[in-house]
């Protein structure tokens, strides 16, 4: 028989799986909370972290941030872009396809071309001939980041060491001199020489002058980097490396007391104890410790805040689940 009460069956959902349509309260009001934001307020990196961060800050130079899965890299960019009040995270996902003209924008000719035709059909208004060639043109993330502003925005350039071989390298040259050219715009004639185009944050369209953007204040760059592949040296020496270790039992203390509040904090001793043996021989992120806290809290597991166990589960399942829940990241082994 189907179960229509699943809203009163199940607990609320975790902070970090939170969707509301409610303001987020970070740097733009006019945004609904989500999981990143909430990860973004309770971030808490340590102090080598922060100093590196702000020496690339002073430096003006892009963050290059190495750890393991799970370790809060790409947080580290949200929780800049809040604790600064600098708007919302531009975020450009590096894949094996990724290109710099990529992150800088995309110019659909294709689309422009179709309606191209469509205007040249017979009985088609004079007014609706005049092409708008901003409309076909929309800057990626990188490229709405050097955007000239008095503050910086945040871009999370994110697993670069999945990009090309010479993608590093090709940002070089943006890096070094904060500005591009869009070529389609650069052709056009001196009295098309301003062009309102759209941009990766998808707020209202922007005007570029001769095809050129140069940024005012060079944006806070995050690259995130897996360690799968090594950097050239001329890319690294650009860059104010940050390695975020793993947290010791201490800090994943706080972070779930951060999360989850203390009488959370008070009963994940054993769950943390328990995801440090395991993390000893794989690779395990804090989110997976966060779940498991936060699940044996609800009392499915019927382990912690005193639930009894024929609420939950019996003494079997509750370890096989948590092991399910803090199931290293690269084992085979069945849950």
């Amino acid at each position: 028989m189907p179960h229509s009460d699943i809203d009163e069956l199940l607990p609320p959902p975790p902070p970090w799986r939170v969707f509301s349509e409610a303001p987020g309260g970070g740097a733009d009001d006019d945004l609904p909370a989500t999981p990143e934001d909430h990860r973004a307020r309770t971030y808490r990196p340590d102090r080598n972290v922060v100093e590196l961060v702000n020496a690339a800050l002073y430096l003006r130079r892009p963050i290059l941030v190495t750890g393991k899965p799970g370790v809060g890299k790409s947080t580290l960019a949200r929780s800049i872009a809040y604790e600064l009040d600098l708007g919302p995270l531009l975020h450009w996902p590096v894949n094996s396809r990724s290109t710099l003209a990529e992150g800088l924008y995309r110019y659909d000719a294709i689309g422009r071309l179709q309606e191209a035709n469509l205007r040249d059909a017979p009985g088609t208004a004079e007014d609706d001939r005049t092409a708008d060639i901003g409309r076909y043109v929309r800057l990626g993330p990188l490229g709405t980041a050097l955007l000239p502003r008095s503050k910086p925005r945040v871009l999370l350039i994110d697993e670069l060491d999945k990009g090309d071989l010479d993608l590093p390298n090709d940002l070089l040259d943006v890096f070094e001199e904060g500005s591009y050219t869009v070529p389609e715009l650069a052709r056009l004639p001196d009295e098309q020489h301003e062009v309102e185009v759209f941009t990766d944050d998808h707020g209202p369209r922007t005007t570029i002058r001769r095809g050129r953007v140069s940024c005012d204040a060079f944006p806070i760059v995050v690259i995130t980097n897996n360690g799968e592949r090594r950097f050239p040296p001329a890319f690294l020496r650009r860059c104010v490396r940050v390695d975020i270790q793993p947290h010791d039992n201490r800090a994943l203390a706080q972070i779930v007391r951060t999360q989850l509040g203390d009488e959370a904090a008070a009963a994940a001793e054993p769950v943390i104890e328990r995801f440090m043996a395991k993390r000893s021989r794989d690779d395990i992120a804090t989110d997976q410790l966060l779940n498991a806290v936060y699940f044996a809290m609800s009392g499915a597991l019927g382990e912690a805040g005193g639930q009894a166990a024929a609420e939950g589960a019996d003494a079997h399942t509750r370890e096989r689940l948590l092991d399910a829940l803090l199931r290293g990241i690269n084992s085979m082994d069945p849950a």
